[in-house]
C-alpha cells in the first residue's frame, strides 16, 4: 500500500497554464492527467553526437573510478554496468549552453510557467547486457524538494527501446505528489510491479518530458550496445532541498551548476 512522505502535507497538483511557447495543448493536457509526454524530434541526431562527445570523458573517468572500488560498486553505479555522471554543466561549457537551449527554456515556461533554474543534470548510461532495471522511484523520491512539482527532461541520446532500458512510467500518481521510498540495493522504490505501467520508447533526439512526482524506471539492457541517456532537470527558482537525514533545507541556487535558465 502506498502511503505519502512525511513531508508531503497538503499537495495539490498544479496544472500548466498557457498561452504555450513549444508544446501543444494536447501535450500540455496529457502532462497534467497523465504525468509525462513524448516531445519527438527535439534535437537532430548531430546535436545528440556533440551532446555524447562533450559527455565521454567524464564517463569513461567514473567508469575507471568504479572500477577501482570493491566489487566494482559505489551506491548504486557499478562498472561496466550502469553510470551516473553528475554536474556536468560545470565541467563542459557545450554541456552547459545545451541545458539552456531553446527546447529547454520553453519546457520551463510552458510547465512551470514561472523563473527557474537547473537543478540537476546527469548522463546516465546503460552498459551491454546488463540485465538490471531500475526500481520505481519519483525524483523527487531521492532528495525531498519543495516545490514538489518540478520538470525532468530525459533526453534521449540513442534510441531508447523496450530491449535496452527505456523509461516506463506510471500514469496519474504524480496528482498525489511524493510517495514514501525504500531502500534497495539498486536504488530507492516506491512501487513493485504496478499493473497499469507503460513503456515510452525515444528515437535519438526525443526527449521523454516529465514530472519529479511520476513514477518510473527504466529495463534492463539486453543488447550488445550502451543505451546513452541525458537527464536535465529544472526547478522553480527558490526550491528548497531536504537531503537524506538533514533538518535544515538547502536553497537550490548553487551559482556553478543551478543557474537561471533564461526567459523565454
Amino acid at each position: 500500500m502506498m502511503t505519502r512522505h512525511p513531508r508531503n502535507i497538503g499537495f495539490e497538483w498544479a496544472p500548466t497554464c498557457g498561452p504555450y511557447a513549444l508544446i501543444s495543448p494536447e501535450q500540455a493536457q496529457r502532462y497534467d492527467e497523465a504525468g509525462f509526454f513524448l516531445l519527438e524530434g527535439a534535437f537532430t541526431p548531430a546535436e545528440m553526437d556533440t551532446v555524447a562527445q562533450a559527455i565521454e570523458p567524464f564517463e569513461q573517468s567514473v567508469e575507471a573510478f568504479l572500477r577501482t572500488q570493491p566489487g566494482g560498486k559505489m551506491m548504486i553505479a557499478k562498472a561496466d554496468a550502469i553510470t551516473f555522471t553528475v554536474h556536468l554543466v560545470a565541467k563542459s561549457e557545450t554541456l552547459k549552453a545545451f541545458s539552456c537551449h531553446p527546447v529547454f527554456t520553453k519546457l520551463c515556461h510552458d510547465i512551470m510557467g514561472q523563473p527557474s533554474r537547473l537543478y540537476w543534470d546527469q548522463a546516465v548510461y546503460k552498459k551491454p547486457g546488463n540485465p538490471e532495471e531500475f526500481p520505481w522511484h519519483q525524483d523527487n523520491g531521492y532528495t525531498y524538494t519543495e516545490p514538489q512539482q518540478y520538470l525532468t527532461c530525459w533526453v534521449a541520446l540513442v534510441d531508447a527501446t523496450v530491449d535496452n532500458g527505456c523509461p516506463w512510467v506510471v500514469p496519474g500518481l504524480h496528482k498525489q505528489g511524493t510517495i514514501a521510498h525504500e531502500a534497495t540495493p539498486l536504488g530507492w522504490q516506491c512501487l513493485s510491479n504496478p499493473a497499469d505501467a507503460v513503456a515510452v520508447p525515444a528515437k535519438k533526439g526525443d526527449v521523454v518530458v516529465f514530472s519529479s512526482l511520476t513514477p518510473h524506471r527504466t529495463g534492463p539492457n539486453l543488447t550488445k550496445d550502451i543505451r546513452k541517456s541525458y537527464i536535465l532537470q529544472y526547478a522553480p527558482d527558490g526550491a528548497l532541498a531536504y537531503p537524506a537525514g538533514q533538518n535544515e533545507p538547502v536553497r537550490q541556487d548553487d551559482p556553478a551548476r543551478q543557474f537561471l535558465i533564461p526567459l523565454v
